[in-house]
């Protein structure tokens, strides 16, 4: 399946305010705010705008910076990363691959296995509970 491409109205009658504004406008929740910050529940975390399964809550880790964070995605080709220069510094976009969605930020002070930290907002993902 490709590309997903809706129009700004067609993405604000999907989702709320604020995940509209964090999504397609590329802005941040405050930290310790989002729903699924500080949660252990086991699942998959899904793109919030297109549903593209992108973490495995296995992968998801404590860093203290108050958003969720991974060490990893689900796969290499879900999201898409690309410069940010807004706020006077640099840092990696991280951006779904299927609809172009801000998530959040990648850093390179994760834990082991791949040293990386994919700094979520809580508004741009779904969490999709595991049965059990």
């Amino acid at each position: 399946m490709g590309k997903i491409d809706k129009t700004n109205e067609e993405w604000r009658e999907q989702l709320t305010e604020s995940e509209f504004h964090i999504t397609r406008e590329a802005r941040t929740e405050m930290a310790f705010s989002g729903q699924y910050w500080d949660t252990k529940t086991k699942g998959i975390y899904n793109c919030r705008c297109c549903g593209e399964p992108l973490f495995d809550s296995e992968s998801k880790y404590d860093s203290g910076c108050g958003w969720p964070s991974f060490y990893e995605t689900l796969d290499k080709d879900v999201v898409e990363t690309r410069e940010d220069r807004s706020m006077f510094m640099v840092r990696t976009e991280v951006i779904c691959s299927k609809c172009d969605a801000h998530l959040g930020h990648v850093f390179p002070d994760g834990p082991h296995p791949t040293g990386l930290r994919f700094c979520m907002n809580s508004a741009s993902l779904a969490l999709q509970e595991e049965n059990e």
